[in-house]
């Protein structure tokens, strides 16, 4: 019966990660393309890729830690 619900919580939790590294990744892009449009050099928009790219690589480490994709 616990291991039943470790499991059904493990799924979730990894769904959730899988949601959060979908809309992370949109961010990310979305952010490129902001930059991309910039003719001159603008810290915001930089820091607002940066800190995009780092959250979906930081959300890519831990879906390999939790081996999301085997399963």
């Amino acid at each position: 019966m616990l291991f039943g619900k470790k499991n059904k919580l493990k799924k979730e939790y990894d769904d959730r990660l899988r949601d959060l590294m979908l809309e992370a990744k949109e961010d990310w892009e979305r952010a490129r393309e902001v930059e991309s449009y910039i003719n001159d050099y603008d810290e915001d928009v930089l820091t607002q890729r940066k800190m995009a790219e780092c959250r979906y690589f930081y959300l890519f480490r831990e879906a390999k830690i939790r081996n999301l994709g085997n399963g």
